[in-house]
């Protein structure tokens, strides 16, 4: 039986866009998100917790997994949107800053995916000089529209409002997700860096994260994955053409 969720993945009535090629940049966040969402189960589901609630419910956590992988999530959200690449970039900002700020909230299957739908989305309504609305990311996200206005108002109050992303932290975050290529492949236990991962918590990685190894060896084995210098570009264009916009725009 479909859950809620995917029973909005059954019929998209849009026409299906152009292929384009998908970028390595999504891969990378897959992977990284991949390896959080195991990790902090595994925290959830361990017995010494003290006072801190790890299964703490909020609006972006679901009755159950969906049954699409993240990966495919992100290509299904690329391919239908048109979004630039430099917008999953800055939903990862957002949802770095968000759990600095909630940090009782981990990344977890259950909550992973409205996460990525709504952080991107938002991303895309400050970068891109056109985007789909609220109605057709809910459909191409799986939600429902009235859940996704919901998400969206819940996602920007728990940041409150501060959605700026200066190139500087656009790439050191760039710089991060470099370094996990290099590091993807690497077998050997490694000491997790000062940036935390959305600022959840950091126990051992167990041993059944090492299903994961083969598509880090695989990832690891391409250096210029990431193409950070051309999408450190991109974001400076974006940049300068939302505050173009914003210039042009009459004051109120």
């Amino acid at each position: 039986m479909l859950s809620h969720f995917d029973k909005h993945f059954v019929h998209m009535p849009y026409a299906t866009p152009p292929e384009r090629e998908i970028p390595k940049v999504l891969s990378v966040l897959a992977l990284v998100l991949e390896r959080l969402v195991a990790r902090n189960e595994q925290f959830a589901n361990s017995p010494s917790q003290g006072i801190f609630n790890p299964k703490k419910l909020t609006i972006f956590h679901g009755l159950r997994a969906p049954g699409i992988s993240i990966a495919k999530y992100l290509e299904r959200i690329f391919k239908y949107t048109s979004c630039s690449p430099s917008c999953f970039v800055v939903g990862y900002v957002f949802i770095d800053r968000l759990i600095h700020r909630q940090p009782d909230l981990l990344v977890t299957s259950l909550n992973v995916h409205r996460l990525l739908v709504t952080s991107v989305m938002v991303a895309t309504k400050m970068l891109d000089d056109v985007h789909f609305n609220n109605a057709f990311f809910a459909r191409v996200g799986g939600v429902s529209v009235v859940e996704l206005n919901r998400l969206e108002l819940e996602f920007l109050f728990r940041l409150d409002f501060r959605l700026s992303v200066t190139t500087s932290v656009f790439e050191s975050y760039l710089s991060h997700l470099e370094k996990e290529v290099l590091t993807l492949g690497k077998k050997s236990e490694r000491t997790e860096r000062s940036l935390p991962t959305f600022g959840s918590v950091s126990p051992t990685v167990a041993a059944k994260l090492t299903s994961f190894q083969k598509k880090r060896v695989t990832a690891a084995d391409d250096k210029s994955q990431l193409n950070s210098s051309q999408l450190a570009v991109q974001y400076q264009q974006s940049i300068a053409r939302m505050m173009a916009r914003e210039s042009s725009s009459p004051n109120l």
